[in-house]
């Protein structure tokens, strides 16, 4: 346990909250006059939305308890089309939820261009909730923001429109409030043993929540404090904030096409790829024998009764025709096939272009006690998508940082993440293309993509060299493979896996 954080001398409701406690009302007649205009702009805004969707947008309630955040969610699905607003509610973790990176529920459910999603309880709520009752220190608060601060930003720059509502009452509102539906036995159900139990806290909750919503009130992401004792004046305020987010959005220009990143070189002497001696030599002999070795270490360790407190992610990345698929092939067959997923990526569908690119790859996670192989990865962002122009430069160029984040995050939840890039000369790729052109049975490997690709090899390279520099973290270092020799990379492949399971069942002790 921790001490909780003292409530301080806060008046009611803090300085940041003091415009919300001022007495903020609407007449009947003047929310009846302004609704059905309200309802007919939001419709239309809603209408364009979805007739061309080029951004998603997401809605995160939170606030005070009883100050009307699920009215408000209720009313504005009567005033829009609710077929196309999907609202999630994310209570304490369930066991399949727990088994996953504390931000992996939230990932599965964000919408897609041209919808709108609500969070009820977003990613803010439990460890304000675990500060608020004294279980979460200062330090792991500070830390479980700057996360989320991570992630909204990268959810704003990956063009969603993120709207924060902070519903507020004073406590001498809410006491009013409790005391009032109390009274009503039509209302009294309405006031649970929580809500009672949180209205102790009141205080405390403040002192937590006023420098969180001022700290994670951003220029991308800010927080908008919605007054809430007055039901007419709530509902009104963000009818009327979500109306102009919408609009201001829509009737912004969209920004230019992505353009191709200009080739670079890289000196020899900081190039990692021309670093390495890529015709390693072994025998037949010497492969079979140290293939098994290394395939019966990856099995018992995949076997041992510490596995199932870990999940493994294993992701290959390579110069065409370097052999991903052999030592995938060979990797696998160590494994019982119960216990391992092996996930293709090739260009996106539709589906996933109507997300942040992550998104993909956040519903692959394992849990532990499996293992997910990655034949190509979220890595496209900075190779392919960079070199062909699919992704703008200042898009792939914080994505160097938000795959640390992304992998740190599986890091810490216990997985082990093991990178390979395999890596062949530009001799011997060719070698193994004009051999898949002239045997019958390998001619489906090889399309005219694959030799145009070979004209860039230059700005290939460069990206890979960036990658690797930028990407290879402690926590989830990079493997070059020497790839030139088969037998070699599938053996380095199998040992290398092999080691990093056998290190972290030790560290699970």
């Amino acid at each position: 346990m921790h001490d909780a954080p003292d409530a301080g001398a806060h008046r009611d409701g803090g300085a940041m909250f003091e415009a919300a406690e001022l007495d903020h009302k609407v007449s009947k007649a003047d929310y009846k006059r302004e609704e059905t205009e309200l309802r007919r702009a939001l419709l239309t805004a809603q209408r364009a939305l979805g007739d061309r969707p080029r951004f998603p947008v997401l809605i995160l309630i939170a606030g005070v308890e009883g100050a009307g955040k699920g009215e408000t969610v209720r009313l504005l699905s009567e005033w829009m089309d609710p077929r196309f607003i999907e609202v999630s509610g994310f209570g304490l973790p369930t066991e399949e939820e727990a088994a996953h990176p504390p931000m992996w529920r939230f990932w599965r459910a964000l919408p897609p261009k041209g919808r709108i999603g609500v969070f009820f309880g977003a990613w803010h709520t439990l460890p304000i909730l675990q500060r608020v009752l004294g279980t979460l220190s200062a330090g792991g608060f500070a830390a479980r923001t700057e996360a989320i601060m991570r992630l909204e930003r990268m959810l704003a720059q990956e063009g969603v429109l993120l709207l924060k509502y902070w519903f507020h009452l004073s406590k001498a509102q809410q006491k009013r409030r409790i005391r009032t539906l109390e009274k009503d036995e039509e209302t009294s159900w309405k006031v649970t043993r929580y809500d009672r139990k949180l209205f102790e806290h009141y205080d405390t909750f403040v002192s937590v929540c006023e420098p969180f919503v001022r700290q994670t009130s951003t220029a991308e992401a800010p927080w908008t404090v919605v007054a809430a004792a007055d039901g007419r004046y709530r509902a009104l305020f963000v009818g009327r904030h979500l109306l102009g987010a919408l609009r201001a959005r829509l009737d912004a220009p969209e920004p230019p096409a992505a353009r191709p990143a200009p080739a670079a070189t890289v000196p020899d002497k900081v190039n990692v790829v021309r670093a390495l001696k890529l015709g390693r030599e072994m025998s037949r002999a010497e492969y079979d024998r140290r293939l098994a070795e290394a395939q019966g270490r990856l099995a018992r360790a995949a076997r041992h009764k510490r596995y199932g407190r870990i999940s493994v992610v294993a992701v290959f990345e390579g110069n065409d025709a370097a052999g991903k698929g052999g030592a995938i092939r060979r990797l696998a067959a160590a494994l019982d096939p119960r216990a391992y997923r092996i996930v293709p990526v090739a260009a996106p569908s539709e589906e996933e272009r109507a997300q942040p690119y992550l998104w993909r790859f956040w519903r692959r996670v394992p849990r532990p006690g499996r293992l997910t192989i990655f034949d190509r990865s979220w890595y496209g962002r900075v190779l392919v998508e960079r070199v062909e122009g699919f992704a703008a430069e200042p898009d792939w160029r914080r994505a160097y940082a938000e795959i640390n984040d992304f992998e740190a995050q599986l890091v810490g939840h216990g997985a082990v993440v093991a990178k390979f890039w395999l890596a062949t000369s530009k001799d011997e790729q060719h070698r193994r293309f004009k051999d898949r052109e002239e045997t019958p049975f390998k001619q489906h490997k090889i399309t005219a993509e694959d030799w145009r690709n070979r004209e860039k090899w230059d700005a290939y390279e460069a990206a890979v060299c960036e990658m690797v520099e930028r990407t290879s973290t402690r926590e989830a270092p990079w493997t070059l493979v020497e790839a030139d020799n088969k037998f070699h990379a599938r053996v380095k492949v199998v040992a290398t896996l092999a080691d990093r399971l056998e290190a972290a069942l030790k560290a699970a002790k």
